[in-house]
């Protein structure tokens, strides 16, 4: 908001006045969360004709057209996706255009699955600019800056997408001017806070273009623009005009470049330059009618990013882990409410909910989940006001979504007349506040789920029943991190994106939850443990033996039961110390991490804690910096797991649960939990891309910054394995990790911060994060053939644990329902087989026709005005989760029926395959195929074969976008 009143606004007002003017005036504009801003407060109804004419001129263009500029390291594919639609979206509806280019010139570095997106989304090239500062070097003085990157090993050339990466001065106009010393091309100045001047006059405008200097300012551009062109194979040089926060008065600016540019071009000769304004899409037009052969690149990504020795951007992997928790938890919940939102409105017609009020509370949950994948948001490299704006947008858009999911269960249930009365459904995330209550549990995934759900309450004596009165197996234990709370833990067992019911009361009769009894040990010193008398203490399930050694209170190794394989394991927390004075050194900050020297161990002593029940064991561990201090520094509550008969324990057994308590820091202190086995794993180190792929990281040895440039980003993975043994972390937030050592991998949990460089300073980018953060990490243990068939379900079981809403009873007992399924749950059950994902089920409520002419034909008529949304398309995508050859079973390909996948939902009459953001028809979208060696032939490439009468083949790591319209509709 600050942004927009101090200059943003501004930017789109004059640049539209600027481009009427001169018709061969170009601009280019990417995130429409400003845009929408502009257009929603401060256009008139002029500016907008007059958008509609540019964009239907050529002169103005939308490139990438997402809400956002999202980060490439540390988001998740759904949110990027998300963001990228709500943008797409948007912009079809108001104009009828589709982006078709990208300009990522941001992002700390740039990931393979970005590109996969961009193709999948129709675009026809991809432009980055920070990558390794010594990497660009050596590709621009090999002209290797342009190449056609196949960002999938799947995929490969069917979503390969030609990919431009900016030269040295990546996406700023240099302003350096030989003949003065003042700077040259921003005549316009910088953007002044909080309030423009009054008399336009913006600090460090630009020397004027005028008679005199006009050959001397020609002269430099034009030796610029030829430096240039010697790193690029086609004569055509792209000179991005502009900067951030630029063109806030374009008149000055415009007025000048023109004056510029003709004075080029009428000395053409004399120069050996043409110049002339151009969009993105204009220059990439260019580049592909030369016609040449590009290089192909692989699925390498371009991460971590360095822009000095010792600036290595890998911090921000890490940067304010409660905004990044929050960011994930937001979108977790926005993918339970859009499916449960579209169930509801498929069946239950006449609801008493009014739909557009709903979709207006779903709307501010998908905006502030977009908005925060901006490269400066989740990242953690914003001031704290902004992580604050951030962090209240999504807490009000989780509020409202809450708020929606709970009035459809409470109309739901009175619409039964079934007898029972709902006094109230509330949502709060702890707690059962007295004797007597419901607990709704909804299974946002479209697999049968078998999984524990934690609820807080204030009795020892609980017992739970499913809605028939039967008892449900259940344990109640001591909080961990309150004493005069109790834990209460249900298992629950739902089918796809269904919801069951539980009734929680103080006990009553003879079946009671079981108890979790808690074992206290003394606390060791553990610089002084005896190593000769090693007493271990076993904490068995069905699938793990985890010993603990009781000389040092710590993990000592964990066995797998199934083939009986045992690993030395040992955890422990190290701090990072790092220089906060420039004077002194390199400085870490929000984005960069800079260590002084090796990590330091922090704890001397640890306390351990056993609590154990008949369905799981929590272990306890409290990390002390000595035997005597008050207080702990960090804690694990380590959870394993039994299943009892007649449930699918599979995925429950497998995972050891583990949650952190890490805070709050000393000053300039970084935070790791680093994992030792004695797996020999070369210190090859694998990690997830954005939660799509897997990228391989072996370690690398540099001059300088070794530990910090061997550092990566893990969005939801990361493994090390030796030839038969595979130990898997799998996150619910972003960390940087790492591999420094044999058979170690580390993950950095959290960082607190102090410098003293003035650009820091300048915008309070000094992360001084007292917080406590509490993540947490499922660890799987076994053979690569069975991690293989236990990560990606997973993760994602992780990713959307159940959405947990607490009702209150009113009246009498409630009598039992008559009619129910067996299992009784709520839905008709939507499952998919494990390979497969259900990625999103939501109704969009876009109002844009699905017809491209008549779509571009009822904005030019002027037709496409406020209306009420359209509740009668739903946006359906499905993922495959294997790679081609990773699995024997789960690699295959898998037909889908979705007439039978959707049936509970109505019957499907029309089904249109759309591109990933549904702007596009896949049988009307051609993407320009660039030449390369392997594929000699230029020309348009067609992506997907389309799905006959509602089935449809889904290949290995597909994503494939549908729009389904049912009967009555």
């Amino acid at each position: 908001q600050e942004s927009m009143h101090a200059y943003a606004a501004n930017v789109y007002t004059s640049v539209v006045e600027e481009l009427v003017k001169g018709k061969q005036r170009k601009f280019i504009a990417v995130e429409l969360e400003f845009f929408r801003l502009w257009w929603d407060a401060v256009a008139t109804d002029t500016y907008k004709q007059q958008v509609h004419q540019l964009l239907q001129e050529g002169q103005l263009e939308f490139v990438i057209g997402g809400q956002v500029m999202h980060d490439e390291a540390v988001t998740l594919i759904d949110d990027q996706i998300l963001q990228l639609t709500e943008g797409h979206g948007f912009l079809y509806e108001t104009f009828g255009i589709r982006p078709q280019f990208s300009w990522h010139v941001d992002p700390f570095g740039a990931s393979a699955t970005t590109p996969t997106l961009f193709a999948l989304a129709g675009f026809n090239a991809h432009l980055i600019s920070r990558i390794d500062y010594d990497l660009k070097a050596d590709m621009q003085k090999n002209k290797k800056l342009q190449f056609v990157w196949q960002g999938s090993p799947s995929l490969s050339e069917g979503q390969e997408i030609f990919t431009h990466v900016m030269d040295q001065y990546s996406y700023c106009t240099p302003s350096h001017i030989p003949f003065s010393n003042r700077s040259g091309f921003y005549w316009n100045g910088i953007a002044a806070f909080p309030d423009p001047p009054k008399d336009g006059v913006y600090p460090n405008m630009s020397l004027p273009v005028t008679d005199t200097n006009i050959h001397l300012y020609a002269q430099t551009m034009v030796a610029n623009i030829k430096e240039r062109a010697a790193w690029f194979r086609t004569s055509d040089v792209l000179w991005p005009w502009g900067c951030d926060k630029q063109f806030f008065n374009a008149s000055v600016q415009y007025s000048n470049m023109d004056l510029l540019l003709d004075y080029i071009n009428k000395h053409s000769d004399e120069f050996g330059v043409t110049v002339q304004y151009a969009t993105v899409g204009d220059y990439f037009q260019a580049v592909y009618s030369r016609n040449l052969t590009w290089e192909i690149r692989d699925s390498q990504d371009f991460l971590p990013y360095s822009t000095e020795p010792f600036q290595a951007w890998t911090g921000f992997y890490t940067s304010r882990s409660t905004l990044k928790g929050i960011a994930r938890k937001a979108s977790s919940l926005l993918y339970a409410g859009e499916s449960f939102f579209t169930q509801y409105v498929r069946k239950h017609p006449a609801s008493s909910i009014c739909k557009c009020g709903a979709l207006k509370q779903l709307q501010s949950l998908r905006w502030a989940v977009s908005e925060v994948q901006h490269h400066d948001g989740i990242t953690g490299t914003e001031s704290p006001k902004v992580k604050d704006m951030y962090m209240n947008n999504l807490m009000y858009g989780m509020f409202n979504v809450k708020k929606l999911m709970a009035s459809i269960i409470f109309d739901m249930n009175n619409a039964k007349k079934n007898g029972e009365v709902y006094s109230s459904v509330y949502v709060k995330d702890s707690g059962i506040p007295d004797v007597d209550h419901y607990v709704v549990v909804y299974n946002p995934l479209a697999w049968n789920i078998t999984t524990f759900v934690a609820v807080s309450v204030s009795h020892l004596a609980m017992s739970v029943y499913d809605e028939l009165g039967h008892p449900v197996p259940a344990q109640v234990q001591i909080s961990a991190e309150s004493h005069s709370t109790y834990d209460l833990y249900i298992l629950v067992a739902i089918s796809g994106l269904s919801y069951r019911k539980y009734n929680v009361k103080p006990l009553n009769g003879k079946q009671s939850a079981f108890i979790g009894r808690s074992v206290k040990y003394k606390r060791k010193d553990i610089t002084r443990a005896d190593q000769q008398s090693r007493q271990l203490l076993p904490v068995v399930n069905n699938c793990y033996q985890v010993l603990f050694d009781q000389n040092t209170n710590l993990m000592h190794s964990i066995t797998e039961r199934e083939t009986n394989q045992t690993v030395q394991l040992t955890q422990e927390f190290l701090e990072y110390h790092v220089n906060g004075d420039v004077m002194k050194g390199p400085i870490s900050d929000n984005y960069l991490f800079a260590p002084n020297a090796s990590a330091v161990p922090v704890s001397k002593a640890v306390g351990l804690e056993v609590v154990s029940g008949n369905l799981m064991t929590e272990i306890r561990q409290y990390f002390y910096s000595n035997v005597t201090s008050q207080d702990y520094i960090y804690a694990v509550y380590t959870r394993m797991y039994t299943v009892p008969e007649g449930y699918d324990g599979k995925l429950l057994c497998h995972r050891i649960e583990q949650q952190y308590s890490v805070g709050p820091l000393e000053l300039n202190r970084e935070a790791v939990l680093r994992t030792s086995t004695n797996l020999n794993t070369r210190q090859l180190l694998y990690t997830d891309s954005n939660g799509y792929q897997i990228q391989k990281r072996p370690f690398k040895a540099y001059v300088n910054n070794t530990v910090a440039r061997n550092y990566y980003p893990m969005v939801q993975t990361a493994y090390i394995e030796d030839d038969t043994t595979r130990l898997m972390l799998l996150a619910e937030r972003a960390h940087g990790v790492s591999s420094q050592g044999n058979g170690q991998v580390e993950v950095m949990l959290h960082r607190r911060l102090w410098n003293n460089l003035q650009w820091d300073l300048n915008y309070s980018l000094t992360l001084n994060d007292s917080s406590v953060v509490r993540p947490v990490i499922w660890l799987i243990l076994g053979t690569k053939a069975v991690t293989n068939i236990l990560y990606r379900t997973s993760g994602l079981a992780l990713e959307h644990r159940p959405v947990v809403m607490f009702g209150a009873l009113s009246g009498d007992k409630p009598k039992p329902p008559r009619r129910l399924q067996q299992n009784s749950a709520h839905g008709s059950p939507v499952t998919v087989p494990p390979n497969l994902h259900l990625q999103t089920l939501s109704i969009p409520g876009w109002r844009y026709s699905s017809n491209h002419a008549e779509q571009v034909h009822s904005i030019r008529m002027g037709k496409q005005k406020q209306g009420d949304a359209d509740f009668s398309r739903v946006l359906l995508r499905i993922r495959h989760l294997y790679e081609v050859g990773e699995d024997p079973v789960l690699s295959q390909p898998v037909m889908v029926n979705l007439k039978s996948l959707l049936k509970g939902l109505g019957s499907v009459m029309v089904v249109e395959e759309r591109s990933l953001t549904g702007t596009w028809d896949v049988n009307t979208l051609k993407r320009w195929k660039w030449k390369t060696a392997q594929y000699p032939s230029k020309g348009l490439s067609n992506s997907t074969e389309t799905s006959e009468n509602c089935i449809v083949t889904v290949h290995p790591k597909e994503i494939r976008t549908f729009f389904v319209y049912f009967q009555g509709q």
